[in-house]
């Protein structure tokens, strides 16, 4: 996790945020263990109570759960969870801004292609 924090938003949701980014990318998988809260207040210099409120929206939005004595863990099915959901949020939120700024642009389906394509090769 990235210990810079943005003042755009509270810590313990760019943390869910960014918990939620490990889990879609695959860093965290179903079973795993999530960092301990005092383990991550101390890591990035937060308040513990930050942390845990953080992990308490993960569970809420049942992507972890709570093992007594055990910590929190990565619930099976959570990435195919949240990727259902990033991804009905993209299509309502960004992607009509994007279009927007598409054809404000004047852009061709060809060209956008041609720069993932070219953005492809570059990463190889």
């Amino acid at each position: 996790m990235e210990p810079n924090w943005s003042d755009n938003q509270p810590i313990y949701r760019q943390l869910r945020d960014r918990v939620v980014a490990m889990i879609l990318e695959g860093t965290l998988k179903a079973g795993d263990p999530l960092p301990s809260v005092r383990s991550v207040a101390a890591d990035y210099q937060i308040n513990p109570l930050t942390v845990l409120k953080g992990y308490q929206a993960l569970v809420e939005e049942e992507l972890v759960e709570k093992r007594r004595g055990l910590g929190m863990f990565v619930k099976d099915g959570a990435q195919r969870l949240l990727m259902k959901s990033e991804r009905e949020l993209f299509l309502k939120t960004d992607w009509p801004l994007i279009v927007q700024r598409i054809m404000r642009l004047d852009l061709e389906v060809k060209e956008l292609l041609k720069s993932v394509d070219d953005g492809k090769r570059s990463k190889s």
